[in-house]
């Protein structure tokens, strides 16, 4: 079935025990959750209450309608760079309008059955992004780390360590021992309790710190003044030709990294629970999630591997999890919203510090760098491109870049040769030319078969071409064929297809007709069978050339052609 949230499996003989471990699971993601929201909305330069919106709206839409049975959603890391980019160009306004329009491509991709087509993204290509976007968020959040006074920080990557330096002089060490007693705990608190987020702990104790000595620290409050502490009520964006026209390629990137990053997180899940997920209909959720959050004036949402690991580790095994997590955020912005005005802008920095840090993959990094030449080119243009210039284009040139390498790498696996081999082996008879082309004949390597053909001296009575390994065949491979087709024709040169054992190539040869044109006598499902067939020609040629020695003169010549033409293509014709 296209669309079947899991949710509706899960329910059937769900029970008590359930209940209460996935409602546990839920309550200590939402504690994880509550810092990250805070923190990831500020650091994509829109109000804090924006990512608790968004956790609690979206992450219920993802759990209530996902194809995962574990997947918690909400915004992520991941996206700050994007919706920094995107909030600084075009506004709040364009952001909601780009969020909207990705959430119906996620649906509309769902829908078109793209999901299983997205989990097959180049691995070294989410390293080179994810890294990539690793290190920006890292760099973005070193003026609230060294507490700098400075104005707004530059968007560009060395624009931003060009004001650092140049503004070095003002860090107050305040932010700078909070900052870093902030990751410390982070790091340290899971030896002491793994069940209590250690990010919830650290921003308990740095803000009671800074209230207590009165420090003089930022705070939320100080910076964006107070939270609304209620979810506010929705408001359809105006959508007209021009604005999607404008919107389109932010809204792209949006849906792109949302969905990669979603499904990224449901095979994580699988992996940890050995279940298996619906990836269209994680793909229609993610959608329905990003809609809705838009509406709600929230920011970009998608699969949070971090947190669907901790709901998985604290017991979490069905959505029901999922959306506890929703309900216990909303609780915690209805009746605590207005205290997270206390929290320190350094402390906050210090959390993504630490989910730069885990974002990073360095260990995968090096790894791929290790690795064949084709993935470190792919990485290293993705990171760079990444931190450089445009996460959009990163996407776009890596992509483009290991296609291209991967089409190269089948052109140099694909080959065609004169198999002598087997015409010692099967006694080919003289007159009979055998080739062999090995791998993929499609675009990329179509030109290899014709040149190979091209060297043939003198033109043979009889082309066998064996194709038992060639996999798929597009439409290039299929009218390189037609051609040598033709110009065998037009030499009196029988061509004769051999093993060719693939159905999809069957239905191709059939749809262009060449299985007509050549004749179906002459596809042979075996080598011994084109061999058979090829004496066959041979021996007809023979009888129809004694026959015209007979005949001579004007009528032998009109013979002669209607015989041949009888012998050159028995069962078909063009």
């Amino acid at each position: 079935m296209l669309f079947r949230p899991k949710l509706l499996d899960t329910l059937k003989g769900y029970t008590r025990p359930m209940l209460l471990k996935d409602l546990l699971a839920g309550v200590i993601v939402g504690l994880v959750a509550l810092p990250l929201a805070i923190a990831f909305g500020i650091a994509s330069g829109v109000a804090p209450e924006k990512g608790l919106v968004t956790a609690v709206v979206a992450g219920f839409i993802i759990s209530f309608l996902g194809g995962s049975r574990v997947q918690i959603g909400g915004p992520t890391g991941a996206f700050i760079v994007i919706v920094y980019g995107i909030v600084q160009t075009y506004g709040i306004d364009g952001l909601i309008i780009a969020t909207f329009i990705a959430g119906v491509m996620l649906i509309l991709m769902g829908f078109a059955r793209l999901g299983s087509v997205i989990k097959f993204i180049p691995y070294p290509l989410i390293i080179g992004f994810t890294s990539g976007i690793a290190l920006i968020i890292f760099s973005s959040q070193v003026k609230d780390l060294l507490g700098l006074h400075m104005g707004a920080v530059p968007a560009g990557f060395i624009e931003k360590w060009k004001a650092y330096l140049q503004y070095a002089r003002t860090v107050n060490l305040y932010s700078v021992l909070v900052g870093v007693a902030t990751v410390a705990m982070i790091v340290v608190w899971p030896r002491v309790n793994s069940k209590v987020p250690g990010s919830l702990v650290a921003i308990l104790l740095a803000t009671a710190v800074v209230q207590l000595f009165g420090l003089p620290v930022e705070t939320i409050g100080s910076r964006f003044g107070a939270i609304q502490s209620s979810l506010p009520k929705p408001v359809v964006p105006h959508l007209d030709v021009s604005t999607i026209r404008n919107m389109i390629q932010p809204a792209f990137t949006i849906a792109l990294l949302g969905g990669i990053e979603s499904l990224l997180s449901a095979v994580v899940a699988d992996g940890m629970i050995g279940g298996n997920h619906r990836s269209n209909t994680e793909l229609v959720a993610q959608g329905a999630a990003n809609i809705f959050s838009s509406l709600f004036g929230g920011i970009p949402a998608t699969g949070a591997i971090a947190r669907t690991a901790t709901n998985i580790k604290n017991g979490g095994r069905t959505p029901v999890a999922g959306i506890a997590h929703a309900v216990t955020l909303l609780l915690i912005l209805i009746f605590f919203g207005k205290w997270a005005a206390l929290i320190p802008m350094t402390t906050l920095a210090g959390v993504l510090v630490v989910v730069a840090y885990n974002m990073s993959e360095w260990r995968h990094f090096l790894d791929v760098l290790k690795g064949p030449g084709n993935d470190v080119a792919v990485l290293l243009s993705t990171f760079l491109l990444t931190v450089l210039v445009d996460l959009t284009v990163a996407i776009e040139i890596g992509m483009i870049l290991a296609i291209f390498l991967f089409m190269r790498k089948m052109i140099r696996s694909s080959s065609v040769e004169e198999d002598r081999e087997q015409m010692e082996t099967y006694t080919v008879p003289a007159g009979v030319q055998v080739f062999e082309i090995t791998g993929p004949l499609f675009f990329g390597a179509a030109y290899k078969f014709k040149e190979a053909i091209r060297i043939i001296g003198k033109p043979p009575k009889v082309l066998i071409i064996r194709m038992r390994k060639v996999p798929i065949i597009d439409a290039t491979g299929i009218k390189t064929i037609r051609d040598v087709y033709r110009e065998s024709k037009q030499h009196g040169t029988k061509v004769i297809l051999s093993e060719v054992h693939s159905r999809e190539i069957l239905e191709e040869l059939k749809e262009a007709r060449l299985l007509f044109a050549i004749g179906k006598a002459n596809v042979t499902e075996t080598f011994e069978e084109a061999v058979r067939r090829s004496k066959e020609v041979l021996e007809d040629r023979l009888q129809a050339a004694a026959r015209l020695d007979l005949l001579g003169g004007k009528g032998g010549a009109f013979a002669r052609g209607k015989d041949h033409e009888a012998v050159d293509n028995p069962e078909g014709g063009e």
